[in-house]
């Protein structure tokens, strides 16, 4: 067990006897009736990710994050980036890490390996020449991904194991009902970038999760951990 030292009168007492309190997402330490407070402890991370954009709402969504100090991951659809050049940079100057979600929206495991890689590689140019830089990572549309394509594609695939289903039910309340409870530390939540509700229910979601210690990443910094 750690031992916490109290110091008093010159000598140091050793609490054989802890109680652990919540407080301001700190451990609250007592010993022989004296309170010591311990550092806070390391937050809990999560990532928030957004797929389909942009859209009408990218710029409300991205400088909404921002005030909250929170760094999201946007999976951009290639056939939604024609003419919204500004968009995608504002992402980027807010401090969000862009990546691929193909360009049509098409089940990549079901096109040949050549159409699938085309897929990726067309989205894959626009975003390299609006913010100049290659994207790293990918988020296959369905979650469809194969050895196949892994074997010719130089990206990393990025998943999730917490589905808003946002893009399903379109209302902000039923939205937070659906992921209450549910996130937890190093989860990757899904969220859709393209729908009011959802960017009400985005702003709720981290507003609510963050009260309660949790610290929202990009998945890179989830990856490289």
């Amino acid at each position: 067990m750690q031992k916490y030292l109290w110091k008093k009168s010159g000598l140091v007492v050793i609490g054989m006897l802890y109680l652990f309190l919540a407080w301001k997402g700190k451990r609250m330490i007592m010993v022989s009736g004296q309170e010591l407070v311990e550092e806070p402890q390391e937050a809990r991370k999560v990532a928030l990710t957004f797929d389909d954009g942009p859209s009408e709402y990218t710029v409300e969504l991205s400088r909404g994050l921002k005030e909250r100090r929170v760094q999201a991951t946007f999976f951009l659809l290639g056939e939604n980036m024609e003419g919204r050049r500004k968009m995608v940079e504002e992402l980027v100057k807010d401090g969000h890490l862009i990546g691929n979600h193909s360009y049509h929206h098409v089940q990549l495991n079901k096109l040949s390996i050549k159409e699938a890689a085309r897929e990726i590689e067309k989205t894959n140019r626009l975003i390299r020449e609006w913010t100049g830089k290659a994207p790293v990572y990918i988020r296959p549309p369905y979650g469809a991904w194969s050895q196949e394509l892994e074997k010719v594609v130089d990206m990393i695939p990025v998943f999730w194991n917490v589905d808003s289903l946002d893009w399903k039910l379109q209302n902000k309340e039923q939205v937070l009902s659906c992921l209450s409870g549910q996130v937890e530390e190093g989860d990757v939540i899904l969220m859709h970038d393209g729908y009011r509700s959802s960017v009400d229910a985005a702003f709720a979601l981290v507003d609510h999760l963050q009260k309660q210690g949790f610290v929202f990443v990009n998945v890179e910094e989830m990856v490289l951990e």
